[in-house]
């Protein structure tokens, strides 16, 4: 009804000074009167359609346009309805009013639509909102620790609040100052005020945005370090689902926008909420009736911002998936660059990245676009706004009700009470949908290993016997292919344990449920006796070591490297470990001795360099049960024969072994051939050799191998 008010206003405006109110009640209760009539009529015609909550709406709005315009008419510019019919006798204005009427409707079903059809998608919605809310307090509650900062930054957002409200309110006295004959106190003392005013928001709005960036700074690096300690806890299998660049964003990505729900997304919300309830005050102040007429672009905000917040959601969460999968393809290449080079993809890989780049590109270019269009009818409605307040406000000077000051204070405030009132919109959807980011990471928080690492056992002695007794297990990424079937081995102290077979038979993940990375579904393995989960994290891994085929070093020195989880351990024991593993002579020789640093992933050493270091780090911790996965392949025949002596030194210590070299395979005390998870041959060197089974061939066929490989090697010789 206001929107017509003022597309009417102008056919006609006179001051009257003398008007018949009674005349006024007496036509606006036959208004009002005839639309309950309608209402009824309109009610009994569309008896079959009634259940439809739009069809009800839409009359509602219809019966309802007429009485309310011309009583906000009456009320704003003193006017009296023409006949029963009000304005509606006037066809441009009829038209005028049914345009009016289907924007009121298609606010109200936007805003608030029906039960039945807002069923699914409005109990989703309201799921989601209330899901979020939740969300959003949970990572208020990880501000606690920086309350302090959070109360100062509120106190000085208070005070440029209040300084920023009378700023306008002070430029429009100093107009009428000027307009009026001119005082020179009243004016150096407005200008004065300003001045200060101004001062004082400027100072305090600094500091406010630098305790929430304070706050935010810290939430972010507490958050992702919960969140690393979170992820590095679980089991092996988590991150063979996981991709490297889906972690690695919700580390980097999700963690910023969740810090920024509390510290940037909070500062601007309270901010545009206490100067929209000031404003809103102030404008009241200076002139209901302009403020009145300022609502008229509520309702259009309101639409306006629910289409762009729908549209404008998805495709932030496109554009998240899509710079993860970017990471992701940048991610492997680098890390595998020796395979690029080798089989000379870098075209290759560089187009992969590119669509992933431009897939990113797109997504973005289409959610920048759902931004202009936003801003662009966001400002058209925002000028046409400030053209009606200023054409009425002219005639509220005209009839004396209004100073000129005054009306250029409430266009200032107009202005930003629009811009609050957006802001205030916006950053509250933002804001829950900003704590979306946080519901993935909540999501790792929370997640429980499925590896148990929470026993309590540390003895102070262990003898190292192990029980592989009945063992079931299927990797997560294969349930239908079981890995190990009733698989049942012992490894007793002093013994040297090989593990042969073909390759995927099993050996390896006999070595990977040693080291608790999974848990076996059937069966489980015990150590001394006692299940394995029962030990101490921390004492089972100082007690049970490994050594890989391809050992992982980390980017620092040697001699971090080979006192890796140890705290308390000095150079003397680093250089015994190094001597023990054959690295001693090779680490004494580089130029910075132990303190050189072995580059990312160890790409600075050579294999056979990091194989030794990766040997020395596991003998350094003396562990009971040492287990070597293929450590020989890299490894001289030097250095292999100082290992195996290092080893005899130790003659209560369990050794499992999984090698492909007879001279290491013929020396161990039990031999076990495993075959599709199962134990097909068991005993010593000559026990099996004389059965002539399954180690035979394997051994027969290690022999020619080995033997033209030797070949080889004599004829580049």
């Amino acid at each position: 009804s206001l929107l017509l008010f003022c597309s009417t206003s102008g056919l006609g405006f006179e001051s009257r000074e003398e008007k018949n109110y009674s005349s006024s009640v007496f036509l606006l209760t036959q208004l009002w009167l005839v639309a309950a009539v309608k209402w009824i009529c309109l009610r009994c015609f569309l008896l079959g359609s009634w259940s439809v909550a739009t069809v009800r709406r839409c009359v509602a709005v219809s019966c309802l346009m007429c009485p309310a315009y011309e009583s906000g008419l009456t009320l704003l510019m003193n006017t009296q309805p023409e006949n029963w019919s009000g304005s509606l006798s006037c066809p441009g204005k009829t038209i005028a009013s049914t345009a009016a009427a289907l924007i009121a409707c298609l606010f109200w079903e936007v805003s608030f639509p029906s039960a039945k059809s807002a069923t699914a998608e409005g109990s989703e919605s309201a799921e989601r909102t209330q899901r979020n809310r939740a969300l959003f307090m949970r990572v208020a509650r990880y501000s606690k620790p920086d309350a302090p900062l959070l109360s100062g930054a509120f106190v000085f957002l208070s005070l440029a609040v209040i300084c920023d409200m009378c700023i306008p309110f002070y430029t429009g006295k100093v107009i009428d100052i000027l307009g009026e004959q001119y005082q020179p106190n009243s004016f150096m003392s407005a200008i004065f005020l300003m001045g200060l005013l101004s001062l004082g928001s400027s100072l305090s709005s600094g500091l406010r945005g630098g305790l929430f960036m304070c706050t935010l700074s810290s939430l972010n690096k507490r958050v992702r370090l919960m969140l690393f300690n979170a992820l590095v806890k679980q089991e092996i299998g988590f991150f063979e689902d996981k991709k490297t660049g889906d972690l690695t964003s919700r580390l980097s990505t999700d963690t910023k926008l969740m810090s920024q729900s509390v510290a940037m997304n909070v500062n601007i919300l309270l901010r545009s909420l206490i100067k929209s309830v000031g404003v809103l005050y102030l404008m009241l102040s200076l002139s209901w009736k302009l403020t009145l007429l300022t609502f008229i672009e509520a309702p259009l905000i309101a639409i306006t911002q629910k289409i762009y917040n729908t549209h404008y959601e998805q495709l932030s969460k496109e554009v998240q998936d899509s710079v993860a999968r970017a990471n992701e393809t940048a991610g492997e290449a680098v890390a595998g660059v020796r395979t690029v080079r080798s089989f000379h993809m870098e075209l290759g890989e560089a187009c992969r990245y590119d669509d992933r780049l431009t897939d990113t590109h797109n997504l973005r270019t289409r959610r920048d676009t759902v931004r202009a269009v936003y801003l662009l009818v966001r400002r058209v409605m925002s000028l046409g706004i400030q053209v009606l307040i200023m054409y009425y406000g002219r005639q509220l000077i005209k009839s004396g009700c209004m100073s000129t000051g005054n009306l250029v204070s409430f266009i200032l405030y107009q202005g930003d009470l629009g811009s609050y009132i957006r802001s205030l919109v916006y950053m509250y959807s933002n804001m829950l949908n900003s704590v979306g980011a946080a519901a993935k990471v909540f999501d790792y928080l929370d997640r429980k290993p499925l590896v148990s690492i929470d026993g309590s056992l540390h003895p102070e002695t262990l003898a190292g016997q192990v029980h592989f007794n009945n063992l079931t297990f299927f990797y997560p990424t294969r349930p239908d292919q079981p890995a190990l079937k009733n698989f049942s081995l012992e490894l007793k102290p002093g013994q040297m344990t090989a593990l042969v077979g073909m390759s995927g038979g099993g050996k390896s993940t006999c070595v990977s449920l040693l080291e608790g990375f999974y848990q076996p579904q059937q069966g489980h393995i015990l150590l001394d006796r006692q299940p394995l989960q029962n030990y101490q994290h921390k004492y089972l891994h100082q007690k049970v070591a490994m050594v890989g085929q391809d050992p992982v070093l980390f980017s620092g020195s040697i001699r971090d490297n080979i006192a890796y989880g140890l705290t308390d351990c000095d150079q003397k024991k680093v250089e015994e470990a190094a001597r023990e593993a054959n690295a001693h002579d090779f680490i004494s020789r580089l130029e910075k001795r132990y303190d050189t640093d072995v580059g990312e992933r160890g790409c600075l050493l050579s294999g056979g360099q990091k194989q030794r270091i990766a040997i020395a780090r596991a003998l350094i911790r003396q562990p009971q049960v040492l287990i070597m996965d293929e450590v020989t392949s890299s490894l001289d025949t030097e250095s292999e024969r100082m290992v195996q002596d290092a080893l005899a030194r130790r003659p209560n210590q369990t050794l499992l072994v999984i090698a492909h070299r007879l001279k290491t395979i013929e020396r161990a005390d039990q031999i076990v051939v495993i075959d599709k998870g199962e134990v097909v041959e068991q005993g010593t060197h000559q026990e099996l050799m004389e059965k002539k089974g399954n180690y035979y061939k394997l051994r027969e066929r290690l022999f020619t191998e080995e033997k033209e490989a030797d070949e080889k090697v004599d004829k580049q010789d």
